[in-house]
């Protein structure tokens, strides 16, 4: 009798990549995403959709790495159907996703779909022969200067309900207890686009504020350092770095310190599905900020999805308060 195929365990190929670049000075979520005049999303070829959740991180370091300067994917069967074929030795990178797989209960006769984790392999389409994608290296000569400032104040002001923000201090932070971020004022930073980066950060802790997507920051976070604590600024890494390349913002100058590393380090060894879910959760709550939203599905939104209209948070000034209470850097 032929022996049985051991299952891939792609919780743990997906957080052994993730370790392996963080050990090689790689932190995946910081801004991997490249702009060079297209919109610098790993796109799939056949659908034209971006790839979404822990994908955007896989491929876009991926093509850093290994030098592509296309942002579109496909598989091999796609390559083919499309005329074109895989260059010989070329190499897969990896993509997963949750399909629903429907399920009989063999006593009760009951049928269930729950979500499994699948996963694909992907080709970049510069690996590919007889694949002509659409060029996205050449901006329109008729589009005016790309402005990723302007962009970047434009996702601040249209955040729906978000939380205040003051301007006030030297550090920057996300007070749950008054759902209030707090932030340095802009002429502090290095540079705008640090500005922007440590901002989209303290807005992605508010998403989970329970009035929003409810992550529990206003009930029962615990402290600096426990699980918790590190998942959730784990998944507002990954949020800032979605909502930054929205913006055209490529590179960050702001880089976590060594004890967040060495925190999510501790955290992505001892559950190797966190990096995947707490990819999904930064997915949603850049979702939030950005105004579209999505129906839960294990394929990319249609390109089509329209935002709500803009509605600006509140921004002003205001004095240090007086009680200590749990705070979200």
């Amino acid at each position: 009798m032929a022996k049985r195929k051991q299952r891939r365990d792609i919780y743990q190929e997906v957080t052994d990549r993730i370790l392996e670049l963080m050990d090689a000075g790689t932190v995946p979520w910081r801004s991997p995403i490249r702009r060079r005049g297209g919109d610098g999303w790993p796109r799939n070829l056949q659908s034209r959709k971006p790839y979404r959740g822990v994908n955007v991180f896989l491929l876009a370091v991926e093509a850093m790495q290994r030098g592509f300067s296309s942002d579109y994917w496909l598989t091999f069967k796609q390559a083919l159907a499309k005329g074109g074929n895989v260059r010989k030795g070329e190499t897969s990178s990896l993509v997963v996703l949750w399909k629903q797989i429907e399920k009989e209960d063999k006593e009760t006769g009951e049928k269930t779909n729950p979500p499994v984790l699948r996963h694909y392999n992907v080709f970049n389409a510069e690996q590919c022969d007889g694949i002509d994608p659409p060029d996205v290296a050449k901006p329109d000569p008729n589009t005016p200067p790309f402005e990723p400032l302007k962009a970047a104040e434009d996702i601040i002001t249209g955040y729906c309900e978000g939380p205040d923000v003051k301007f006030k201090g030297t550090q920057a932070l996300y007070r749950p207890s008054t759902d209030q971020v707090v932030m340095p004022e802009p002429d502090r930073f290095e540079s705008p686009e640090s500005y922007y980066a440590t901002l989209f950060h303290e807005i992605s802790h508010s998403t989970g504020h329970s009035s929003r997507l409810n992550r529990g920051l206003d009930t029962n976070l615990t402290a600096f350092g426990s699980p918790d604590y590190s998942r959730e600024e784990l998944v507002a890494e990954m949020s800032a770095a979605f909502l930054a390349a929205t913006a055209g913002i490529s590179e960050s100058t702001i880089q976590p310190a060594a004890s967040y590393i060495d925190n999510w380090r501790k955290q992505l060894k001892g559950d190797k599905r966190l990096v995947i879910k707490a990819a999904g959760a930064a997915q949603k709550a850049a979702d939030w900020i950005l105004g579209t939203r999505f129906p839960e599905a294990t394929n990319p939104p249609p390109t089509d999805a329209e935002p709500n209209l803009p509605c600006p948070i509140k921004i002003d000034l205001v004095q240090q308060p007086t009680t200590k209470q749990l705070e979200l850097s």
